[in-house]
């Protein structure tokens, strides 16, 4: 069973997850490509997969059989399980929890493509909509307060497989990095009375400066701080708290922001890893007024180092300005 612990000085908790257990000698740098053979992805491998708990069929099709369009699988080596209870406990200025929650993956395709970029605007809208309806469906447990759907591309992101898939990992507290980004905003927004995520969205149009794309509803950025080079975020341009939340009416939109935003990442520079993160609202949080749901894209070209790790500053030798105009004329 994995256990959370918090870090007594900083707040921030971390998974201590015994079944991922590793020796030393395990810890071996990773390929610059994932390795070929059978993929468990792909269609007609069903069986290399725990059982199916939601998907997208063929009405004629059965359950971990072929005929499928996207299937949510439980992920093999779970960081969280969903069995038990969140025993919580204090030792002296020590606080865990068992390491209750859920770790599902999400099988995009049936197809071996390994960017959402290579399929339709229809398919990544569906994408979209499945993993909405699993955050939906898991929030009704009220042991979890926290979604993070993410995407990892590429072996140096941390991806072991190749075909395009997504992960949710649903957990019993909220993040520090998401429990910051609210704090500051209701900071601004007790002081100004606005969303401070509306304003950067309205300052960055009018000076254009750092637009990579938008559509009617849809916006991306380079943001005004990235810590990566092309770092790029996607914000809805009215104000909406939580990703569960979006209306079935936009995903196409969505789904056409984002894939041209990657097309453009992936053809600046030539197909690089990266990490995709929804920041959302917490579950136990209904239409909040100062914070704005967003999808944050970093591309994997710079190490962390010790004076990141020491400081927790980061160092981007490209501008966000330069960023944006690269990607824009793509």
């Amino acid at each position: 069973m994995s256990q959370l612990r918090k870090d007594p000085i900083l707040g921030r908790w971390v998974i201590i997850a015994e079944d991922r257990a590793r020796r030393p000698t395990d810890f071996t740098p990773l390929p610059e490509k994932p390795s070929k053979g059978i993929c468990p992805f792909c269609e007609g491998n069903e069986h290399m997969t725990p059982k199916e708990v939601y998907a997208y069929r063929n009405p004629e099709s059965t359950p971990d059989k072929p005929g499928w369009k996207i299937r949510v699988v439980p992920n093999k080596y779970p960081a969280l399980r969903i069995e038990g209870n969140i025993d919580k406990r204090g030792d002296g200025v020590y606080d865990s929890m068992a390491g209750i929650g859920a770790h599902e993956v999400i099988i995009e395709t049936p197809k071996h493509v390994v960017s959402i970029t290579e399929l339709s605007n229809e398919e990544v809208a569906d994408i979209m909509k499945i993993t909405k309806e699993r955050m939906l469906d898991l929030k009704k447990d009220k042991r979890f307060l926290y979604g993070m759907l993410f995407k990892n591309v590429g072996a140096a992101s941390g991806a072991s497989l190749e075909h395009t898939h997504s992960q949710l990992i649903v957990l019993p507290t909220v993040p520090i990095r998401v429990q910051q980004e609210m704090n500051g905003a209701l900071e601004f927004f007790n002081y100004r009375g606005r969303c401070i995520f509306c304003d950067i969205i309205r300052q960055e149009k009018d000076q254009k400066e750092r637009i990579v794309y938008e559509t009617d509803r849809y916006i991306s950025i380079a943001p005004y701080a990235s810590r990566f080079p092309f770092e790029v975020w996607m914000l809805p341009k009215y104000h909406i708290s939580h990703y569960e939340y979006i209306d079935d009416s936009d995903l196409n939109e969505i789904s056409n922001c984002l894939k041209t935003t990657l097309k453009k990442l992936e053809s600046t520079l030539e197909k690089p890893p990266y990490n995709f993160m929804v920041h959302t609202s917490p579950f136990n949080t209904d239409n909040v007024e100062h914070y704005h749901w967003h999808i944050e894209i970093t591309p994997r070209l710079t190490r962390i180092a010790g004076f990141e790790w020491g400081t927790g500053f980061y160092i981007n030798p490209v501008p966000p300005e330069n960023a944006a105009k690269f990607l824009r004329e793509v």
